[in-house]
């Protein structure tokens, strides 16, 4: 997630929200009224853990006591709290409860007040078995707002605080989960084999609500993009096809107009300050080993914006309170991943015991999580079972590769040097060995909150070519963002408005559409035609899915590199240079021998293997070694 997402209010506002925050009045109990909300709105029968919280908000409710009866479900305790709109109801739910409707009754002196309806549904058959993404997967990031617009219906919502407009840059411009469902045939098609939509839940701010990571509603679809079934049906479809989908998660902040940062229910809900205080967003300070609680504490409590209250983990009731939503959406959504935003910033104990609740439902499953460092070592502490001296795990199976997204960026452009060029991805590969497992990152040109890849490298078709391919074949996760497809331009410095465009063809009258050949132009088509080539390839070749990485030290602009699963062995040279170059063939022999020819990948075409063999300038070439 980007620091700067918003401009902001004026800090005149920033401190009156803060002062109103921090002095809520606490009355004393008189009569409930109004409508309960409870959170988890239901729950499922079978789970490994066995044990609920249940949020229940109205008006002052903590001066009633809930009484269930129900075979199965036992309340432990309740427990109030510093706002009389709060109520905690623990459960205890057993191995054998049945699914079922039961009643909460909230009584005073024997009599009930109000009661709510509360759901435990029937896990789905296989649910703890679902497997998570993996090397072998290929994800593609899209922005549901600026993907495609397949319902103009939802684009302005009764309640909705902004409206859309297509003219603005950074305003709403209409893109929903029902452009995502007419377009899953698009992206299998095209090779992809996930999907990772930002944030879908609900953003009912005044502005720039469109990116979704400043969520009012944790447990709602923003209706402008659909409805919570609509998203479960677009996973199902998904799943029809053979997709898999990661859903993107929010821990470390929400939206200024949640729900229940209108009416907390304790003032450590969120971090807080006399005035308005943003974080440092120094990262680094976490693993520092001579770093300063001032400088952890402003980077964990500041605030992203004034827009996005700082959630604190630290409070028990709302770090059970964001485990048990995640369990929720992927239980009821049928989720293969999640991305997790903005990792370190959450306290890193929460994020740990997030992890293991979540592996206890399901042992297979995987997330990633944005650690948006520059340096391996420190990217590397944030992955499970990593070797650090403090003794840290944060059980996280992956993470983002921000240092090699900064390799990428300059080595396929820049001039040859000891550590320029070519060797930016040596140098980086190299220290793999910080991670407990680098084949389970995440690797990416470019996002939704960086610089196009295709303006970062100058508009250079030839570089992008050498990128998709290096990114398609090394070691990782690769995750592709939209539009990279069509060349799409943008520098995150100008605003995120020019780096996030809509999809042309994904709205009605777009006067191309480019979700078909002919709505792409020649330089499209033509690296539309070799990306989905590769990852179609790619698919099916376990040497580069599966398989162990063995590269040789670039050379004079030409940097080798070979994937082997078994008897499948795969070899990859870019030539950076401007000619063509001719290579002596002996220094690869630890890999290639044993192999008489490559089937050329890419131009569907046999070669031998000599002595000596030529290399196109400027270019990737990946052969299917043969005996």
């Amino acid at each position: 997630m980007q620091r700067n997402r918003f401009s902001g209010q004026s800090l005149s506002t920033a401190i009156f929200l803060f002062l109103t925050i921090s002095l809520i009045p606490f009355f004393s109990l008189a009569k409930p009224a109004g409508e309960l909300k409870v959170e988890p709105p239901f729950w499922w029968a079978g789970m490994k853990y066995n044990q609920l919280q249940l949020l229940v908000h109205g008006e002052n409710i903590s001066g009633l006591k809930a009484v269930i009866n129900y075979p199965g479900v036992t309340i432990q305790d309740q427990v109030t709290v510093e706002n009389p709109n709060y109520l905690f109801v623990n459960l205890l739910l057993d191995t054998e409860v049945q699914p079922g409707f039961f009643e909460i009754a909230f009584t005073l002196k024997g009599k009930t007040k109000i009661s709510y309806r509360y759901e435990i549904k029937q896990r789905v058959a296989g649910s703890a078995n679902r497997a998570g993404f993996t090397p072998a997967d290929v994800v593609y990031l899209l922005m549901p707002d600026r993907f495609s617009n397949g319902d103009p219906s939802n684009d302005s919502m009764p309640g909705m605080l902004e409206k859309p407009d297509r003219t603005k840059p950074l305003g709403r411009h209409g893109g929903d989960i029902a452009g995502i469902r007419q377009h899953l045939d698009y992206l299998k098609d095209m090779g992809i084999t996930t999907i990772w939509p930002n944030p879908l839940l609900e953003n009912n701010n005044l502005r720039e609500s469109y990116h979704g990571y400043a969520i009012t509603d944790f447990y709602m679809v923003d209706p402008r993009f659909g409805t919570n079934e609509d998203y479960k049906l677009m996973v199902d479809e998904a799943h029809g096809k053979g997709l898999k989908v990661i859903m993107d998660m929010v821990f470390n902040h929400c939206g200024i107009n949640h729900w229940f940062i209108n009416d907390l229910p304790m003032k450590n809900w969120i971090h807080q300050f006399p005035e308005y205080t943003r974080s440092n967003f120094r990262s680094e300070c976490i693993t520092d080993p001579y770093g300063s609680e001032a400088d952890r504490n402003r980077m964990l409590q500041g605030w992203f914006d004034k827009h996005m209250p700082d959630l604190d983990q630290r409070n028990p009731f709302l770090k059970e309170y964001l485990i048990q939503n995640s369990i929720w959406w992927i239980e009821y959504a049928g989720l293969d991943g999640i991305r997790l935003d903005t990792q370190p910033y959450p306290y890193r104990e929460m994020i740990t015991e997030w992890n293991q609740r979540v592996n206890l439902e399901y042992p297979d499953f995987n997330i990633v999580g944005e650690a948006w460092l520059q340096k391996e070592s420190m990217t590397a502490y944030y992955q499970k079972d990593a070797i650090v001296g403090d003794g840290y795990n944060s059980g996280m199976y992956s993470v983002t590769d921000f240092p090699l997204y900064n390799a990428m960026t300059r080595a396929f452009t820049e001039n040859e040097g000891w550590s320029e060029g070519m060797a930016r991805l040596y140098y980086v590969l190299s220290q793999d060995f910080l991670y407990a497992n680098p084949d389970h990152v995440l690797t990416f040109l470019d996002n939704h909150d960086l610089t196009r890849y295709y303006n970062s490298i100058g508009n250079d078709l030839p570089a992008l070519k050498m990128a998709l391919t290096f990114l398609l074949t090394t070691r990782g996760i690769p995750q592709i963002y939209y539009g990279t497809e069509l060349l799409m331009d943008g520098n995150s410095g100008v605003n995120h408005g020019e780096i996030r465009k809509d999809f042309p063809g994904g709205w009605p009258g777009d006067s191309l559409n480019a979700f078909t050949s002919k709505g792409r132009n020649d330089k499209q088509n033509e690296v539309f035609n070799y990306m989905q080539k590769l990852l179609k390839w790619r698919k099916g070749n376990t040497a580069v899915t599966e398989g162990t990485l063995r590269h040789f030290i670039p050379e004079n602009g030409i940097y080798t590199y070979f994937r082997k699963d078994g008897d499948q062995t795969v070899m990859v040279v870019i030539n950076r240079n401007d000619q063509q170059k001719t290579v002596i063939m002996n220094r690869f022999a630890e890999c290639t021998q044993g192999f008489s020819s490559g089937f050329d990948v890419i131009y569907g075409r046999s070669v031998s293997l000599g002595q000596e063999m030529s290399f196109p300038a400027r270019s990737a070439t990946v052969y299917e070694l043969k005996k």
